[in-house]
């Protein structure tokens, strides 16, 4: 089984890439992904991104064994806005996770801002993803360290491992915070390799990001020295238990 983590849907006006329906189905056709966990693009506003959630979940509908959804509405809305949306998301369309991206809307996660994601992840009991590398010094890994040790109910996923510049807080963290996890999208394979040995191949969910970097991140985990133990959890069945799929 192949369940991707990180994959968007929408037009983005931060990176100004229009993430499509399209480009999904060739990547499952193509690479036999079984199920997507979609998130929007990057939007700033509140209707545009409810746009965007509606459009994921009018695909899971027509597709429920193909597609799961993430919320991820900015997090400097107001409070009574940006929790509306998350629960909307999560309670009434069946939504499976927050996203925070630190860098496309400058979000500190330590911030009054960033910890009401995490608040209000707990008490939904979801997963946060959270981008990390690119966007210095938000995106540091070893933000999450603190936000980790106050919330240990939730679990935490670091996005791109830091993005090969910051992977050594990664580490760090992940050594240090047992409920902090990580989708493997722009991580060097000897790293990941090492790292699973000593962490544990279930703390690790293969994803993509961009639908045509599907088969540079399968053949990284299928190619790096892992056992088919290892490698049916990152590809699955860490994806399966993190998000109850």
């Amino acid at each position: 089984m192949l369940i991707d983590v990180h994959a968007h849907l929408g037009y983005d006006r931060v990176f100004d890439e229009d993430f499509t329906e399209a480009e999904q189905w060739h990547k499952i056709n193509e690479f036999g992904v079984d199920v997507t966990i979609l998130q929007p693009a990057s939007v700033h506003g509140l209707q545009e991104v409810q746009g965007q959630h509606d459009a994921i979940a009018g695909l899971i509908s027509r597709h429920p064994d193909r597609f799961r959804g993430m919320a991820n509405p900015n997090p400097h809305l107001p409070d009574a806005e940006y929790e509306s949306e998350v629960r909307r998301c999560v309670e009434q369309l069946g939504f499976v996770g927050i996203k925070i991206h630190t860098f496309a809307h400058a979000v500190n996660p330590g911030g009054k801002d960033g910890l009401k994601v995490f608040r209000l992840a707990r008490e939904l009991d979801v997963p946060v993803m959270i981008h990390t590398g690119a966007g210095i010094p938000f995106a540091n890994p070893s933000n999450l360290i603190p936000i980790a040790e106050r919330f240990p109910d939730v679990k935490i996923v670091l996005a791109h491992c830091g993005m090969m510049i910051m992977a050594g807080e990664t580490h760090m963290a992940m050594q240090r915070c047992s409920n902090l996890y990580a989708d493997i999208t722009w991580t060097g394979g000897f790293m990941l390799r090492n790292w699973i040995r000593e962490l544990g191949a279930h703390r690790f969910l293969f994803g993509t990001d961009h639908a045509d970097n599907c088969g540079t991140e399968l053949n990284k985990i299928r190619t790096i020295g892992l056992t088919e133990e290892e490698q049916s959890w990152v590809l699955a069945r860490s994806a399966q238990e993190l998000y109850k799929l």
